[in-house]
Formats: structure tokens, sequence, C-alpha cells
């Protein structure tokens, strides 16, 4: 890979990385309601999860998929439906200092956060799009896989700790309360576009 294709390909995962999506919201969302520190785990998933979906697409996952338009709907509609869901589960997070959201709350693991990138619509757009514009030559899909890796860390950690920015903002179970909603509203929005395709 050129120095020249290797620039574009950083500025590429850099943008699709920073900008929102349902990664971003939902640790936002996290930061906001756990903190940065607890949230570590979610960051790692996104960013290790998303660099080995893009290895494993590149390997041949994704000419499978594209090749069966069944299997792409029902991913569709898995990824709509897991999306609901944790906008749901987004929205009805109580406030941190409340003994009963202590006991149950609990931030994304690293394992739901790698999962997560295989329901993602953003995550497969991003990473079918890299895959098809800079893996081109042998072990290109391990060097974009790896420079998505190193870009999306710094990317989603920005997203976290604006929420845990907003921390002190949220002490007021109310506020919280609509800002959970918010993020939840925004997670459906994200996706919508990509599952209609409008």
């Amino acid at each position: 890979m050129s120095q020249h294709v290797l620039l574009a390909l950083v500025a590429f995962a850099f943008v699709t990385s920073v900008t929102p999506g349902p990664n971003n919201l939902m640790l936002m969302a996290s930061g906001a309601n756990f903190g940065l520190r607890r949230t570590l785990p979610h960051m790692l998933g996104v960013a290790l999860g998303f660099g080995a979906m893009v290895a494993l697409l590149g390997l041949g996952i994704a000419q499978i998929i594209t090749a069966n338009p069944a299997i792409a709907q029902v991913m569709k509609w898995v990824s709509l439906t897991y999306v609901l869901w944790l906008a749901w589960k987004i929205a009805g997070s109580a406030a941190p200092q409340s003994d009963s959201a202590a006991s149950t709350a609990r931030p994304m693991s690293f394992l739901a956060a790698c999962a997560f990138q295989w329901v993602n619509p953003k995550a497969w757009m991003m990473a079918l799009g890299a895959l098809s514009a800079y893996s081109a030559g042998a072990g290109g899909e391990f060097a974009v896989a790896l420079v998505f890796t190193l870009v999306n860390l710094p990317s989603v950690a920005i997203w976290a700790a604006m929420g845990q920015g907003l921390r002190g903002v949220l002490q007021d179970p109310r506020r919280l309360r609509l800002f959970n909603w918010a993020m939840a509203g925004l997670l459906i929005l994200s996706v919508l576009p990509v599952i209609t395709g409008h």
C-alpha cells in the first residue's frame, strides 16, 4: 500500500469512525451513565470488534452475504430489531445515583460490543466501503483492519469522554432521563436511513 493510499485510508477511517452513528451514540450514553473507566471495555470492543469484522469480511464473508439476498435481508431486520432493543435499554437507564440502578445497570461488555458490529448497519457500510476502495493487493484486508482498529479507538473515546463530561449536568435524574431518551431517539434515527434505503 503506497503512502498516498495509506493516508487516504487513515482519513477515511477517521471521518467514518468519529462521525455520529450507533457506536458513538451508545458510547456517549455509556460515558454519561457509567463514566469513562467503566465504558472502556465497550470502547475496546468497538475498535477490536470492528477491526476483526473488516478482516473477516475481506477474507470472503462479504461475498457470501452479498451473493445471498435472503441473508442480507434477514441481517437488515435483525439489525433494526437489535438497535430498537438497545434504544429501549438506553431510554430506560436509571440515574447513576439510584441504588436500584447501581445494582442492575451495566455498561455494554467487550464481547457484546464486538458482536454488535455484525448488526450495526453503519459498520457494514464503513467496512465494505473501505475494503472495496483500499484493500487491493495481498493482505490488503489486514492493512485496512489494522488502520481502522488504530484510528477507531481514539475516535470512539472522544464520544465516551463527551458523555462523561456531561455527568455533572446530568446528576439531576430528570435531565439524565431526558438525555437517555434523546440518545435512544438519535440511535434509532442513525440506522433508519441505512435500513430503509432513504
